[in-house]
């Protein structure tokens, strides 16, 4: 039995060590031939981070001066002219050699004395300008200010965005340059309000999109473009928090404003911060009329004894400006513009939004007090300059 024992024991002895070696040493997968690791490899020479700063100009008077002039005849001195330095940090993706960049709007929102600088991926910053954009798509064209040829994303050949589909969120998270995020393409056609700014036709991803991340490329494991990091989703408009919800202007809008965008620089060469014909500023009405304009909130109708709930109040007028020429005065409010009842700025700038140089709007103006007393109210005509 001994004998037949050891015959048998080394076939036995032979296999088990097999097994091991096959079930403890299995074959390693090259995570360099990762296809989102390629994907990311492919456009990461093209994503740039985005550094602006401009300085805005504007006059102030003291509130409480103000109140006692209109209630006191309380004498109004000049208003003072502050300068405030703003900057943000945002991502973009070079799509020419030649150095034009698309990004978000908001990222590179024109205002006077706008300083942009861009880094690329390999440590080397330069000074950009402001090309063109459109707000009504949140997209903006610049331009890198040197002669150098860049590596670019090519937009011929974009995603098909399809449902379900894995994509990488490419750009500047939180300052951190070359953050890389994944998740899948969660739905399309999403038309979202964030902060005061509407955002149609949106495609919707689960990948973590963070401050900084915005214009920048959100891609497919092919390295084709899906679309632009454009907003986040933290709470519902009903303060309901919430997670996993990120959204992207898709690739095909990228696609038809940068061609749009690059007819207008073939138009303009060199023309640092020009707008296109169909830019609107942050505010329409002050840009075209003259006009700021302010929310009547409730302590604002208290204090100054209007009837609350109606009316946009103006509370600045620029000199010499279609306004100005009108009489219209700072303490008044608009509570109509054409034909449409109007009661916060977004309403005005929404019935703005195609008005253009030479544009004859109508705006009925006045005060109404609380109670419907010392109604005072006239339509005035203004053509936007």
């Amino acid at each position: 039995m001994g004998v037949h024992g050891k015959i048998w024991a080394a076939p036995i002895v032979a296999a088990a060590l097999t097994l091991v070696r096959s079930t403890s040493c299995p074959a390693q997968a090259d995570p360099a031939a990762e296809p989102a690791v390629l994907a990311v490899a492919k456009v990461l020479p093209a994503v740039v981070n985005i550094n602006t700063e401009r300085v805005i100009r504007r006059s102030v008077r003291d509130p409480i001066e103000d109140f006692y002039a209109q209630f006191f005849g309380y004498y109004q001195g000049r208003p003072r002219e502050i300068r405030q330095t703003l900057q943000s940090l945002g991502s973009g993706f070079i799509v020419d050699p030649a150095g034009y960049i698309v990004t978000n709007q908001h990222v590179v929102a024109r205002a006077a004395d706008l300083k942009i600088q861009v880094t690329t991926n390999n440590g080397k910053t330069y000074n950009a300008h402001y090309v063109t954009g459109d707000d009504k798509t949140d997209l903006a064209f610049i331009k890198i200010d040197s002669k150098d040829s860049f590596p670019f994303i090519n937009l011929d050949n974009i995603s098909p965005n399809l449902l379900g589909e894995t994509v990488l969120v490419v750009g500047n998270a939180v300052g951190y340059g070359s953050s890389i995020s994944r998740g899948v393409l969660s739905a399309t056609k999403r038309d979202i309000s964030i902060e005061n700014m509407d955002y149609k036709n949106l495609v919707q991803t689960d990948a973590a999109i963070n401050p900084g991340n915005s214009g920048g490329p959100v891609i497919d494991i092919s390295g084709r473009l899906v679309g632009i990091s454009s907003a986040k989703m933290a709470f519902t408009p009903q303060g309901v928090p919430t997670q996993g919800l990120g959204f992207a202007i898709p690739a095909d809008v990228v696609r038809d404003s940068v061609k749009n965008f690059k007819a207008f620089a073939e138009k303009h060469p060199g023309g640092k911060n020009q707008p296109a014909a169909n830019e609107t500023s942050t505010s329409s009405a002050e840009r075209m009329f003259g006009m700021q304009l302010q929310d009547l909130n409730e302590e604002l109708t208290d204090a100054l004894g209007y009837e609350p709930g109606h009316g946009v109040l103006i509370s600045g007028i620029e000199p010499n400006s279609p306004a100005d020429q009108a009489g219209i005065e700072r303490g008044l409010v608009i509570y109509r513009v054409g034909k449409h009842d109007v009661n916060s700025v977004k309403d005005i700038e929404n019935l703005l939004g195609r008005a253009s140089s030479g544009t004859s709007v109508d705006f009925t103006v006045g005060v109404v007090r609380a109670g419907g007393a010392g109604k005072r109210l006239e339509t005035v005509t203004l053509a936007a300059h």
